[in-house]
């Protein structure tokens, strides 16, 4: 512990952002990281807790007391060491992880918790300038094969992590580039897509193989390039040849089902699911050229659903120029601030307002969407309803139906599944909520099926990239244990 009274002297430093009219005009990282300075006053408001809840509330269980005490005391190598030995891609979840440790962070119970996720920002970023992060080359090669299918997160971290220890490993990828939703889901101005082009280099570097563009599944079920999934597919692989090539299947796909609204006028041309969306503007920002690409520009944009997909589409749609951008929420406006008493150490619900809110938009909470209006069959509206919680239920509040002019409508309310199609196809038990059935246990994300094993979204459902990380890394584990017997690769 650094400073042992740094928690009663120092407050609290945010990262901070350029004027919302300068960072709407590019595509561009916008996020100002702190100083070393205040890195290092933000370690010491550390107070290294003899129980450090902020460990627990981190999935990949960060070793966060020790980084920001080396942070502290300036030792920075060393912090990246602590760092790196439990998350595979911390310029990830420095950005864009809603950071649970943080609201598990014992100073958080009655005043601001320590700036977790902007230490370990500023400790891998300093780690790649000064040329820390390196392969690290297996010594001895153990002759196994390893296919990996599904390049986002939780496939990146189980295939680094299975070829440090020296097997063979084939990351498969459907879509024309690596990432998964890092690469297409999230924009541009939240990740900039050189982080991940920096980590496959890694791996590679490390006997990792890409193959993109290749669907694995059976051809007549193949997503195709009309699917409302992202996909741009040019080879199929059927789950059968996979498993006669390797000695292993992990399968780290997405949940990518995205939530539909089956209400009246739902045909109608301008309402798009929300990964129709946004995978089209990174594909342009990253060179591509597209035909009839969904644009925002001089349209009254409405965005159904709340969450972070929904503030993307915001972000986005205000970079293209929209006239006006509605966000509705079925949910009740949380209050905010947060009951810490009640709430502590779990994920509160309180309101959140991202950078993209304050870009330009409107919030409407409590609201349901009752049918879409338009003309020649295309969208001009839609009627909504208030709406509230009685014995239990969500129920419409009477009298209260209005109606909001809409030339875009953007879905972006949650996935419900991954594709069923690629589960069929490998003949996999199904959860009760359509996930692969595949327990966490000791030697676990096993599947039904002798030696396929699943992890990510694939298996838990829709879930952020630190989940998917420690699933990944968890999953390396098992499959090096089921291959050799036992496995040094942590748990």
């Amino acid at each position: 512990m650094g400073k042992i009274t740094g928690f009663m002297e120092y407050d609290r430093i945010e990262e901070g952002y350029p004027p919302a009219a300068e960072r709407v005009k590019h595509y561009k990282e916008f996020v100002i990281g702190i100083s070393d300075a205040q890195a290092k006053v933000q370690g010491a408001r550390c107070m290294d807790c003899g129980t450090p809840f902020c460990v627990s509330g981190c999935p990949v269980n960060n070793i966060i007391p020790d980084f920001n005490d080396l942070v502290y005391q300036s030792d920075w190598k060393s912090a990246f060491t602590v760092l790196d030995s439990t998350n595979n891609f911390p310029e990830f979840t420095g950005r864009i992880c809603p950071a649970p440790c943080e609201a598990a962070c014992v100073l958080n119970i009655n005043d601001d918790a320590v700036g977790i996720k902007s230490i370990e920002h500023a400790i891998i970023d300093r780690a790649w300038e000064h040329g820390w992060v390196t392969p690290k080359v297996p010594a001895h090669k153990t002759g196994k094969r390893i296919a990996v299918v599904g390049a986002g997160p939780a496939g990146m971290a189980a295939a680094q992590q299975l070829a440090r220890v020296g097997h063979d490993v084939t990351l498969f990828e459907k879509n024309d580039r690596i990432g998964g939703l890092l690469r297409y889901g999230i924009p541009d101005f939240k990740l900039d897509k050189v982080h991940i082009d920096k980590r496959v280099a890694q791996m590679q570097a490390e006997g990792v193989v890409f193959r993109t563009g290749v669907f694995v599944g059976s051809a007549q079920n193949g997503l195709g390039k009309d699917s409302k999934v992202t996909n741009w597919a040019k080879e199929t692989i059927t789950p059968e040849q996979l498993r006669k090539d390797f000695d292993a299947v992990l399968l780290t796909g997405g949940s990518e089902q995205s939530r539909d609204l089956p209400v009246p006028g739902r045909d109608l041309a301008g309402i798009h699911f929300a990964m129709e969306f946004l995978p089209q503007q990174n594909k342009i920002n990253a060179g591509d050229k597209l035909k009839g690409q969904i644009r925002a520009d001089g349209k009254h944009v409405i965005v159904i659903g709340g969450g972070d997909t929904g503030s993307d589409c915001v972000g986005t749609s205000n970079r293209h120029g929209a006239a006006s951008v509605t966000q509705f929420e079925v949910m009740p406006m949380p209050p905010e601030v947060e009951n810490r008493p009640l709430t502590w150490p779990y994920w509160p619900i309180k309101l959140r307002t991202s950078s993209s809110h304050d870009e330009g938009c409107t919030r409407e909470f409590a609201i349901s969407t009752k049918e879409f209006t338009g003309e020649k069959g295309k969208v001009k509206g839609l009627t909504t309803v208030q709406v509230e919680f009685k014995d239990g239920k969500l129920t419409e509040v009477e009298g209260t139906q209005k109606h909001y002019p809409a030339d875009l409508v953007l879905l972006a309310m949650g996935f419900v599944n991954p594709v069923a199609a690629v589960l069929d196809a490998f003949g996999l038990e199904k959860d009760g909520r359509g996930n692969v059935r595949a327990s966490t246990e000791e030697g676990g994300y096993a599947t039904n099926v002798p030696g396929v094993f699943a992890a990510g979204d694939i298996r838990r459902g829709q879930s952020l990239v630190v989940w998917a990380i420690r699933e990944g890394r968890q999953a390396a584990r098992s499959v090096d244990q089921f291959l050799m017997g036992s496995s040094e690769l942590p748990r």
